[in-house]
């Protein structure tokens, strides 16, 4: 095992931000793809406990660097993503600004997840929504609109975040992770809300499909990992076993269908993508809530599979992103229906593609099979007991839209129509750096297929003795939605092809918020406006009293009613500078009165 006196993964990744940004470019990116897999060592390694603990203010007590189970399994995938990724942006010619942007939000990332008190959780979870939105806006042109959304998004569900965590201390008086979760009430209803943010739940999740396919290809390998993925795993971390946890289940469920129909209706290859993050993210979110919720061997099999279903999620989800991106790269085209025959020019990029769908679809021997057959286990009541069957229903039909997904953008990014003149003689395959990482992530895919045991070894809670994922019923399940999916999707093909693009609920919602934040923004500018005329106005006045007091006095005397004229000096008189003089010495015997009295008390 390394020694416990290590650097925190977080620092070590942010220092090779550093080298990546004023290094030449390829000793940058070199350091870059040498911190993460040093991550990914360490997270495997080291000793398991909680490290660099310290009492901040003298009040909170936090712990940047703790190693258990969930941490190793999920640094471990992080570190060999980030390191693929990296190079993969090397190879695709990525401005090294942005690698080094990209590198600060892995960094965030990571410390979130090493985590173990929520001060610190909190300050990293802050960190990535920043660095996230200027990886967005980096890429210019469309991306700075839609960073804008992305950023007003997370910054609202990172403050609800934040007031559960200063609501959560106050209940419990501590910031260390406790073995229940999030105080219950309004500090977990306020912390469900804003991790739903990251995690995509219905109606929060519009800022996926609307940003993801907006920055530089290279920046949405590293964006469609990070963000969604941490914020399954700080659910865990928040949710206490109850009621909480079966509703969070079947947000879940509703995500996983919500997120394939929309994905089957989409003409951009990176917004398809984007609706299959909710989607699968919803797979992890039903096993943990199903988890949490029955508890016993359930909770083994739920949470475990939630947590490795995000380690497969990161692994296939970011090579699909790669291939796509290769796609991009090579032909300058996001739209589907305008490309088509390219596996005989891109096989590399073919092959690379059927393994991530092969995978996200959960064919037998690729890893999606044996995390998301896990889920599917402790929902389905034949298997444990006690499940829930309608969000068994529910994550069956996501399965069957995944599948028609991968088969429509397989069908028209490779083998609709026959290859263009232009991209015969123009478009080659991905370059050798891009092949290098998408082959590793292949390669992981592949493995954790069929060295199950080992995987499923890595996970929290799970014992692959008691595993059985090559079952003759799991493999009839497999077989019969492939077959049902690959007949249907023939079946609504010529349908599918003939929709025009479908808003989401972002075309009430955005609409709606725009006008929503321009009136309020009216009504709370025109209110200080008033307050500002008041406050100057009644400076003038004041000062014009200073500068003219006979004549404020012979005003005044003028404005009040007949019987209180006789308390003002007669006109003519010229008392008005002795009537002045005794009436400020009143005041300041009064006042000096009236402040002894209080420090008295006070003291």
């Amino acid at each position: 095992m390394i020694e416990t006196l290590t650097v925190p993964p977080a620092v070590i990744v942010l220092i090779a931000t550093v080298a990546v940004a004023v290094l030449p470019r390829k000793l940058g990116h070199a350091a870059g793809v040498l911190s993460l897999l040093w991550v990914a060592v360490i997270a495997l390694f080291h000793d398991h406990g909680t490290f660099f603990q310290y009492t901040v203010f003298g009040v909170f007590d936090v712990a940047l660097f703790v190693v258990d189970d969930f941490t190793a399994s999920i640094g471990f995938v992080f570190g060999v993503l980030g390191a693929a990724a990296v190079l993969y942006a090397y190879a695709s010619e990525t401005p090294k600004f942005t690698s080094a942007i990209a590198l600060s939000y892995v960094a965030s990332t990571l410390g979130v997840v090493f985590a173990g008190d929520w001060l610190s959780l909190i300050f990293f979870w802050e960190l990535m929504a920043v660095t996230s939105t200027v990886l967005v806006w980096r890429y210019g042109g469309e991306a700075v609109r839609a960073g804008y959304r992305y950023a007003v998004f997370h910054g609202i569900g990172g403050s609800l975040f934040l007031f559960a965590v200063i609501w959560h201390y106050a209940v419990t008086g501590s910031m260390l992770f406790g073995g229940s979760g999030f105080a219950t009430g309004w500090p977990l209803i306020l912390a469900v809300l804003g991790i739903g943010v990251n995690c995509g739940f219905v109606g929060l999740h519009t800022w996926l499909p609307d940003t993801y396919p907006r920055p530089h290809f290279a920046a949405s390998v590293f964006l469609s990992v990070y963000t969604t993925k941490t914020g399954a795993y700080v659910l865990y971390r928040t949710l206490p076993q109850g009621e909480m946890a079966l509703a969070i289940a079947y947000m879940g469920g509703l995500m996983a269908v919500y997120g394939v129909v929309f994905a089957l209706l989409q003409h951009d290859m990176r917004a398809l993508l984007s609706y299959h993050i909710q989607a699968q993210v919803g797979y992890m979110i039903a096993g943990i809530g199903i988890g949490l919720y029955i508890g016993g061997e359930v909770l083994n099999v739920g949470v475990g599979g939630a947590i490795g279903h995000l380690t497969n999620n990161i692994l296939f989800k970011s090579l699909l992103f790669m291939a796509v991106g290769v796609i991009i790269y090579r032909t300058g085209q996001n739209d589907l229906y305008k490309l088509g025959g390219l596996w005989r020019v891109m096989p590399l990029t073919f092959a690379a593609f059927l393994v991530g769908a092969l995978s996200i679809t959960a064919i037998p021997g690729f890893n999606g099979f044996i995390s998301k057959g896990m889920i599917l286990d402790a929902a389905h009541p034949k298997y444990f007991g006690g499940g829930s069957e309608p969000l068994y229903w529910m994550l069956k039909i996501g399965a069957v839209g995944t599948f028609l997904s991968f088969i429509k953008l397989g069908y028209y990014a490779f083998f609709h129509g026959p290859v263009s003149d232009k991209i015969q003689n123009n478009v080659r395959d991905a370059t050798r750096g891009q092949t290098l990482g998408m082959a590793t992530l292949s390669v992981f895919c592949l493995l954790f297929g069929v060295w199950w045991t080992g995987f499923t070894g890595m996970l929290p809670f799970v014992d692959p003795a008691s595993l059985t994922p090559y079952s003759a019923g799991h493999l009839t399940d497999a077989l019969l939605l492939g077959t049902i999916s690959f007949i249907g999707f023939f079946i609504i093909r010529k349908p599918l092809s003939s929709m025009g693009h479908i808003h989401d609920v972002d075309v009430v919602l955005y609409r709606e918020t725009f006008y929503l934040t321009k009136y309020v923004t009216y009504l709370v500018t025109d209110s200080f406006k008033q307050v500002d005329r008041m406050g100057v106005s009644s400076v003038r006045t004041v000062y014009w009293i200073g500068a003219n007091p006979v004549q404020a006095v012979e005003d005044l005397r003028n404005m009040l009613p007949a019987f209180l004229a006789g308390l003002l000096p007669e006109q003519g008189e010229s008392p008005s500078r002795a009537y002045l003089r005794p009436g400020i010495g009143t005041s300041i015997l009064i006042l000096t009165g009236v402040l002894t009295v209080i420090l008295i008390l006070v003291l």
